[in-house]
């Protein structure tokens, strides 16, 4: 139930809203937010993880997208991967 909050809300919003609040999501991770809250609410903002991953590629630059899973290991690092590489 919890995981659905705001669903509603993320749907009726334009693409540009959706990567404007993703983008404030990608600054809060720099800032110190979990990767696992910025892929799960990036998720459940854009809709899907297809779309996710396409605002997370516009939002972050590739190198910047590197460095991130570069510093992971185990499935946290194929998580980071499959939404950022």
């Amino acid at each position: 139930m919890f995981a659905d909050i705001g669903a509603d809300v993320y749907q009726s919003w334009s693409e540009e809203q959706r990567q404007a609040e993703i983008g404030k999501l990608v600054v809060g991770y720099r800032s110190g937010l979990p990767l696992t809250i910025l892929l799960q609410m990036a998720t459940a903002i854009a809709g899907s993880p297809d779309n996710a991953r396409e605002h997370l590629a516009a939002l972050i630059p590739a190198t910047e997208r590197h460095l991130i899973v570069g510093r992971l290991n185990g499935e946290e690092q194929s998580m980071a991967a499959s939404f950022l590489m």
